[in-house]
């Protein structure tokens, strides 16, 4: 497994160049977040996503959530409320999970029962320049496996883990794991569907 140092503020283009060419030729990455380590590919690359179901030890009938890179980015994917575009507003970036109306771009396989996708925009440079950079979002799940109690933690409780399974991962230091906070938003209805790190009273007021 090759492992980046990517500067997490101000990001080596070189490198970066190096993770969206491995995600755009259908490669699985493990990235760092304001929350934990998550492993990634491309939206568009269904064999890539079949691999994260394995990794993880999971059923394919669980969507998976994506990272967008800013509000602009979330509108071609899911259909946002005045209420959603308000309050993704002033939390985004930020440790939540807003689970919204699906828009024809997100794969149904991406998509739960309701057509509703979960899209992230965390606090995290560079997993939002690889984005950017790569055009559209990618995959955003915890890294670790489902009979697994914790995440990893850094790039080497990866190596141990997923080392023989990913081909790259981007050290982000020692992340303790923590799960985002999940809302769902739909007709103006608000639904906290899990508390994380995000804070609920924004929702509550």
């Amino acid at each position: 497994m090759r492992i980046l140092n990517i500067h997490p503020e101000t990001p080596q283009q070189r490198l970066l160049d190096e993770v969206v060419e491995h995600v755009r030729q259908g490669g699985v990455i493990a990235y760092p977040t304001d929350t934990c380590y998550g492993l990634g590919c491309s939206i568009h690359e269904k064999k890539a996503i079949d691999r994260i179901y394995q990794i993880k030890r999971q059923s394919d009938k669980k969507p998976l959530s994506f990272i967008c890179s800013d509000l602009k980015h979330i509108s071609d994917y899911a259909l946002v409320s005045n209420l959603a575009y308000k309050l993704m507003r002033r939390l985004l970036p930020g440790p939540y999970t807003f689970v919204l109306p699906a828009t024809r771009l997100v794969p149904k396989l991406l998509q739960n029962k309701r057509k509703q996708v979960g899209i992230r925009v965390p606090d995290h440079n560079v997993v939002l320049e690889i984005v950017r950079q790569l055009g559209h979002p990618i995959i955003s799940t915890t890294c670790r496996a489902e009979d697994e109690e914790t995440a990893c933690m850094d790039v080497r409780d990866i190596k141990e883990r997923f080392g023989n399974v990913i081909d790259l991962a981007i050290d982000g230091d020692l992340i303790y794991p923590e799960v985002s906070t999940v809302v769902r938003i739909e007709d103006d209805q608000i639904e906290i569907i899990r508390e994380g790190k995000g804070d609920i009273q924004p929702f509550l007021s």
